[in-house]
């Protein structure tokens, strides 16, 4: 996967870098039977209230369901397409079974068309296949992972992410996850070998304003030019500094940790993933 830049013929051509999807992109409409229409809120709740802010436009969607749970175990595959999904920033792959169902799921780096995929604890250890924690040797290097047997993944799913697995203990997988964490979790989750693809995505510039419209995304505005009454960090003579960066409900940012200190699941954490503000 690279990234295309443009000749600065225009404002927005001089910084824009997008995904190249000519020879990666395989197919340009998708599956219907895996589709359905996805309404936008703008931000706004059932009574019409904005609870959110700096959200609203965009183009159209439709929503893609994705497999998370893979538990078509023993059942071949055959990837049809690789196609575009704008509700996440990994590609997604159309998978064919044998016994007639399709499926979409993550599409792993090196994922090519009519490649033969398996899921279950009979699966070889290869590119795409989902198999159990307990099968996959250790060091692979693993995304789409589960925390609770069946519940379908959760960890490393965006573009460009994955997870290792370090070693076992017990019952348990240690895994080295993307953000620095190691953490256990049960052999029997299952997790699927590779690289989530489109590996080039955090190199992607938008190069205009007009792009994150597109994407729904409206204009925010600072706390720091705002006036007191509307942000802890508003008001002040000239151009304020603001002072201890703080959100818009007085909860401080940038270095408050924010996970609850007796959480049943610390206790899976062996090594707490490393702070931003260390230098």
């Amino acid at each position: 996967m690279a990234v295309r830049t443009f000749k600065p013929t225009t404002p927005g051509q001089r910084h824009k870098t997008i995904g190249v999807f000519k020879g990666t992109i395989t197919a340009s409409t998708p599956e219907k039977s895996l589709t359905v229409g996805k309404r936008a809120s703008g931000g706004r709740n059932s009574q019409g209230h904005l609870t959110a802010r700096y959200l609203g436009g965009g183009h159209k969607r439709k929503f893609r369901f994705i497999d998370f749970k893979r538990n078509k175990d023993g059942v071949p595959a055959v990837v049809k397409s690789i196609e575009y999904d704008p509700n996440r920033s990994a590609r997604i792959a159309l998978l064919h079974y044998m016994d007639g169902a399709k499926a979409y799921i993550i599409a792993p780096n090196g994922l090519e068309v009519g490649a033969k995929l398996l899921s279950g604890p009979e699966a070889a250890p290869e590119i795409g296949n989902a198999l159990p924690l307990s099968k996959i040797p250790v060091g692979t290097v693993i995304h789409n992972i589960e925390m609770r047997p069946g519940q379908g993944a959760v960890i490393a799913r965006a573009a460009g992410t994955s997870a290792q697995l370090a070693s076992r203990d017990g019952d348990y997988a240690i895994i080295k996850l993307p953000s620095g964490e190691t953490r256990k979790i049960l052999l029997t989750c299952k997790a699927t070998v590779g690289v989530v693809g489109n590996v080039d995505h955090h190199l992607e510039h938008s190069g205009k304003a007009g792009r994150s419209r597109w994407l729904g995304r409206r204009p925010h505005n600072r706390g720091v030019v705002m006036n007191p009454v509307d942000h802890p960090m508003g008001g002040g003579e000239g151009r304020a500094s603001g002072g201890h960066p703080r959100s818009r409900t007085g909860l401080y940012a940038k270095g408050l940790k924010t996970r609850a200190p007796k959480k049943q699941s610390s206790k899976y954490i062996i090594e707490r993933r490393k702070s931003k503000n260390k230098k």
